[in-house]
């Protein structure tokens, strides 16, 4: 990554640079902080030294987007095992660093939960590289790998009713039962405000799960794609950590930031080796790895509805692919088409949104579609937050 490509991947980072300046003061911010500055270096220097490694257990890919050139390099594959390893190294010593400082036993569940979840993904992922499993197996391995998450999750499984439906679901005889008030005058208005979803709130959390750790791999195809869309992701989340930490939720959304921060650290390492042009693949080991960690921050720290907020590229990416994924015949590869006489990207008509946006803006180079794409996802996360903190005013 040049200069001028690592002050541009400092964007999405900015604001949570400027938020956590108060907080500087809080020695478990500071030791996070200074902990995953050094995993980052630490990601930064094992991927060149370990690259070669997966090439020679035949390990690697093939740069479909540079032409005849690109299907000649050998370009070492499932490099997010690097990252994915360094975060569990680096968690499991803030754990001990934290829990130093602040004891819990109950927060001590809940991390070795999230840590377990994370790392079953993470070898789940590696597995899944190595043996190359049909997309009807990739949809088991987040439910296996979010059972440490579900049974150690402890925390409210209520959801308050947005204001245009309360009404509605009031009036529906079987949720009746569902409705937590005890207010006789409200039952008998058909009126629910709060639901008790008891097991299908933990069926809702394994649900995002598996959408969490699959859709950042299906929104995929060029160089940078996968890490820059994850780095975006994880900055929002850590922006709106930091926003909520004098809250009354302090300790979940702290619990959050210990586990995000170095999340951050050091998936920008490994963008660093996979921006174009990409020295090195992520692998399904990242993005199911990536997915899983974003889901267990999320559930954990008790803003799942706003970590979806986060995934609206994701959301329309998936909501374009269901035809191919569910009807229509679905190829292997569904990136754009490489033009050798313009040495640009074209639409392939595939159902994906770097197709659409290929049918918007006409071709474009690899990078500057990973620029476009970026913009997208930072600008989607801008609207999350409009909406999570002025839209959300009118629902709720």
């Amino acid at each position: 990554m040049n200069p001028q490509n690592a002050i541009l991947a400092l964007v999405p980072l900015a604001p949570a640079l400027y938020l956590i300046l108060p907080h500087l003061s809080d020695p478990v911010i500071i030791i996070t902080v200074a902990i995953s500055i050094l995993s980052f270096v630490i990601t930064a220097l094992l991927i060149p030294q370990t690259k070669d490694l997966n090439i020679k257990a035949n390990l690697f890919g093939r740069d479909l987007n540079k032409g005849e050139q690109g299907k000649k390099m050998q370009v070492p594959e499932s490099m997010g095992i690097v990252p994915g390893t360094t975060w569990v190294v680096t968690v499991c010593l803030l754990q001990v660093l934290v829990l130093s400082i602040s004891p819990s036993n109950a927060k001590t569940m809940e991390w070795n939960a999230g840590l377990f979840s994370s790392c079953f993904m993470l070898f789940l992922g590696f597995a899944d590289d190595v043996l190359e499993l049909r997309w009807r197996y990739k949809l088991i391995l987040p439910c296996l790998a979010a059972l440490p998450l579900l049974t150690a999750y402890h925390g409210l499984t209520t959801i308050v009713v947005p204001k245009p439906f309360r009404s509605i679901i009031g009036s529906i005889p079987f949720l009746d039962w569902l409705s937590v008030t005890d207010n006789s005058d409200v039952i008998a208005s058909g009126v629910i405000t709060i639901l008790e979803l008891g097991i299908l709130y933990r069926v809702y959390m394994l649900l995002m799960a598996i959408f969490c750790s699959n859709t950042i791999n299906i929104l995929a195809g060029i160089n940078g794609l996968e890490a820059g869309q994850t780095f975006v992701i994880a900055c929002a989340v850590l922006v709106h950590n930091l926003i909520e930490l004098d809250g009354e939720f302090r300790d979940s959304h702290l619990f959050s930031l210990i586990y995000i921060v170095p999340f951050i650290a050091t998936t920008l390492g490994l963008l660093c080796h996979n921006w174009y042009p990409s020295q090195v693949f992520v692998g399904d080991t990242f993005t199911y790895f990536a997915g899983m960690t974003l889901a267990v921050v999320g559930v954990l720290g008790h803003f799942s509805k706003t970590l979806m907020l986060f995934f609206i590229p994701q959301w329309l990416n998936f909501f374009i692919s269901v035809p191919q994924l569910l009807f229509l015949h679905c190829p292997r590869h569904r990136i754009p088409k490489y033009n050798e006489k313009t040495k640009l990207l074209e639409s392939s008509k595939n159902f994906t949104l770097l197709n659409a946006v290929l049918e918007i803006t006409g071709p474009m180079s690899e990078e500057n579609l990973c620029k476009v794409m970026m913009a997208i996802q930072i600008v989607s996360c801008a609207f999350g937050f409009y909406v999570r903190y002025h839209l959300s005013k009118l629902f709720y």
